[in-house]
């Protein structure tokens, strides 16, 4: 190509590097366009208004919030031509050459990059000298916690005493590090997080003015990565676009984030509460194929595990806020207790996942280990209360003959409250139920009142009220249906006769007396009697091992 010829059209790379990425081209202009930060704004819009403007403003909160952004929004509305005000007018030469960053009075400092006292010496000199044609002269300081000791004493002596025209915009994302005096000499406010559904609602305008089709999941999950952060999940929307080919799908997504389809992760509970090894170690692996994140495919288990915990929480009032079906299906299978195991479990798991030798080993073991303390009946039992008909679950192995003398066939036996037999062979019954946790305390602290054809009545102390909760009854129920192969109604009393003896009770009993014996025993040793006698010994104490028992 010679020297004097000239190309008709810019070449390709030129339009390439004219393209602004998301995160700056939708930077806020104006107050109206920030999203969140109400307390922010309305503190700013107030003092603006009324002309109760502080000489020094800290901005603090998260990356990605809004700190610098609303700092030179407020450097806007000082410097406006048309007058202080809570809206600039964003047209004239001051606002203009702001939003452009070419403005001769506003000087916005890094103070990662200026830490030295000599800089900030320097950069302070220049504070006593009017502004050349703005209102205010303005000092933007981004991540000022980043000051040394000396450039902070520095900045606290102006600080003090600042002239009229100067004004002092800080921001940080880590407050705590400041000095005290300086903090004191702040107006400060604090940028909270953005809501997940603020973040998704504001992706989705961007999309229809940029003209990018999207999915309403996809935005969704970018929104909940971004965890709170307004430049990350704007950065997050241009990779997704790109990844996406100029669309924003929830698989593109899924597979751009490193994480899996919330489907798969209740797939993966559900064999859990089935109790199914095969097919939960299936699914893991089926779902290593996808390369996910395992951290965060934790942390959506983790998530998965709350909505059911707030569901037992709320109980008949849970579809309130939960309308997902499947969801409150899966919640009637997991009692309370074994969501919290559950939960606890995968907090553990996600935390030691690094110290695995393997992410996929790990987060295996975290699945087994689920599956290891899942109780066998408890309260994984069904929702007996509204299937009272329901057949009772055949035992795997063959149920032992619970039938002793002065019993039934059926394995319960007959009243005899005088003797108290009827609670001793409920004491054994009791042990050998396949129940933990709750429901297994229940069954140990309630005393067998009366049996009819088809029901067993309890009776429970007042003190263990809230042991004999609905689901808690409907547990037990299901273990000795399970045990004694029949259909039969449970139903338990609080308060009644106090004669009759609880499981607990008797075994509190024997283990008094086994202690009696142990002691009389000690006391006849010679060994002790010539401890008792040469040191003026004494017994303070009995401990019956579990294994004496």
């Amino acid at each position: 190509m010679g020297a004097g010829v000239w190309l008709a059209r810019p070449p390709p790379f030129l339009d390439v590097m004219s393209y602004q990425v998301l995160a700056r081209k939708w930077r806020p202009r104006s107050f109206a366009e920030v999203i969140g930060q109400a307390h922010v704004l309305k503190a700013l819009t107030n003092a603006l208004g009324s002309g109760r403007l502080h000489h020094a403003y800290l901005f603090t909160g998260t990356r990605g919030v809004g700190k610098t952004t609303l700092a030179r929004l407020l450097a806007k509305a000082l410097n406006c031509e048309a007058g202080v005000a809570s809206e600039p007018c964003g047209t004239c030469s001051a606002c203009l050459e702001i939003d452009e960053g070419r403005f001769v009075d506003l000087i916005e400092v890094d103070a990662a990059s200026r830490t030295r006292v000599d800089e900030t010496r320097e950069l302070l000199d220049n504070v006593q000298y009017a502004p050349t044609r703005a209102r205010y002269k303005i000092y933007i300081i981004d991540e000022v916690h980043m000051f040394s000791n000396h450039s902070f004493n520095a900045l606290l002596k102006t600080l003090e005493e600042p002239p009229p025209h100067i004004k002092f915009l800080l921001a940080t994302t880590d407050p705590k590090r400041l000095p005290v005096t300086i903090l004191s000499r702040c107006f400060q406010l604090n940028l909270t997080r953005i809501s997940s559904s603020e973040l998704a609602d504001h992706f989705g305008s961007v999309l229809k003015t940029e003209g990018v089709n999207y999915e309403e999941e996809a935005l969704r999950l970018i929104a909940q990565s971004a965890s709170g952060s307004v430049r990350d999940g704007l950065s997050l929307l241009d990779q997704a676009i790109a990844h996406g080919d100029g669309k924003v799908e929830s698989t593109d997504v899924l597979s751009m984030l490193g994480t899996v389809d919330r489907a798969r992760v209740r797939d993966l509970l559900d064999a859990v509460v089935d109790g199914d090894g095969h097919t939960l170690i299936t699914r893991a692996r089926t779902l290593d194929e996808y390369a996910p994140d395992y951290t965060q495919v934790l942390a959506e288990l983790l998530l998965l595990l709350r909505r059911i915990a707030v569901v037992h929480a709320l109980e008949d009032r849970a579809s309130e806020i939960e309308q997902d079906t499947e969801l409150l299906s899966l919640a009637d299978r997991i009692g309370p207790e074994t969501c919290q195991l559950f939960y606890q479990i995968a907090l553990i798991g996600r935390r030691d996942l690094a110290m695995s030798p393997d992410m996929q080993a790990g987060f295996e073991m975290c699945l087994i280990r689920m599956l290891a303390f899942r109780p066998e009946v408890g309260v994984m039992a069904p929702d007996v209360e509204h299937d009272r008909t329901a057949e009772p679950v055949a035992p795997t192995t063959s149920t032992p003959n619970l039938a002793t003398e002065g019993s039934d066939p059926a394995g319960v036996p007959s009243t005899n409250t005088k003797s108290g037999c009827d609670n001793l062979e409920w004491g054994s019954l009791v042990e050998k139920l396949a129940i933990g946790g709750i429901v297994r305390e229940l069954a140990r602290n309630s005393a067998l009142s009366k049996r009819g054809e088809d029901t067993i009545e309890l009776v429970i102390a007042p003190q263990f009220e809230k042991l004999a909760a609905r689901q808690h009854v409907d547990a037990l129920e299901v273990a000795l249906r399970n045990k004694l192969n029949r259909k039969l109604s449970l139903i338990v009393t609080v308060g009644g006769d106090n004669s009759l003896k609880t499981p607990s009770q008797q075994k509190s009993a024997a283990d008094a007396v086994r202690e009696r014996k142990i002691r009389a025993q000690l006391e006849d040793d010679p060994n002790i009697r010539t401890l008792r006698k040469e040191f003026d010994a004494t017994i303070e104490a009995v401990s019956v091992r579990i294994d004496d028992q």
